[in-house]
């Protein structure tokens, strides 16, 4: 065998290994359960929920109340290493007029089962359908990063007043194949939450708040997702913050912005 074949036998050994690692645990990389930090202090009024799934998994929540009972619900869905008490009162401390509401998806503790984005996407309809049993029919729905492709789905199923998307995308498998344009990633991809597709369906006001710099989710993939909403004759409230991933939540235009969008909402 020639010096080249061996090479090209190589490079290909690799690529095929490459590949497989990523078909293998992609759900390990997309719900990194062990990265989740611990829960911070709530306020004294908060108390706990829980429901269980349609498949009897149990999913723990915690709602705080806000100012005005008679404001919506703001149900609020993490990004995929955040604790959802931290969602909740991050979204308390810029919203404390509302109530809150936010859930530890499936499988990060102490819910229990196995986080995937099928799931992800039928629990959201479950604790939307429990809160408007439970009396809260005006619900408000945030979601931050893979949490934003959950909270479009929700507003794609269910009549919600608004949704409110941070640092979103169109598809995760658009983001998938853009991040990793080596991988055959349409074809492996096990996880997709359709936000562009969900959203053009949804009756609700659409707010969106985009980091230019974002890192994990390529700023493309954000730009698809204003582009196709306008094309399908969407006209979200949008915000550019000149920020990253994560280091958005600390910009000093962030609370603003998420004022503005609840508002905007409401317009």
């Amino acid at each position: 065998m020639s010096l080249l074949w061996k090479i090209v036998l190589t490079l290909v050994t690799l690529w095929a290994g490459m590949v497989a690692i990523f078909a293998l645990m992609q759900g390990m990389i997309l719900f990194p359960r062990t990265m989740v930090g611990p829960a911070p202090p709530l306020p004294e009024t908060s108390h706990r929920l829980m429901i269980h799934s349609a498949d009897g998994e149990q999913l723990h929540g915690v709602m705080i109340p806000g100012r005005d009972s008679s404001l919506p619900v703001i149900l609020g869905f993490g990004g995929n290493a955040w604790n959802a008490e931290s969602v909740a009162l991050f979204l308390h401390e810029r919203l404390p007029d509302h109530p809150v509401v936010a859930f530890h998806f499936r499988g990060y503790a102490p819910s229990t089962g196995r986080p995937s984005a099928k799931a992800l996407k039928a629990d959201a309809l479950a604790i939307h359908d429990y809160l408007y049993a439970a009396g809260h029919a005006q619900q408000v729905t945030i979601g931050f990063s893979i949490g934003a492709g959950v909270a479009a789905h929700l507003a794609a199923e269910r009549p919600v007043e608004g949704v409110v998307l941070v640092t979103p995308f169109d598809s995760l498998v658009a983001v998938a194949q853009q991040s990793l344009p080596w991988a055959p990633a349409r074809l492996l991809f096990r996880h997709n939450i359709d936000a562009l597709a969900a959203l053009k369906t949804a009756n609700a006001s659409i707010a969106l708040i985009l980091a230019t710099r974002d890192e994990v989710i390529p700023p493309a993939r954000a730009e698809a997702l204003v582009t196709g909403l306008e094309e399908a004759g969407k006209s979200p409230h949008i915000q550019r913050i000149t920020a990253g991933h994560n280091d958005i939540y600390a910009h000093p235009d962030f609370a603003r912005a998420m004022a503005s969008a609840i508002n905007a909402l409401q317009d």
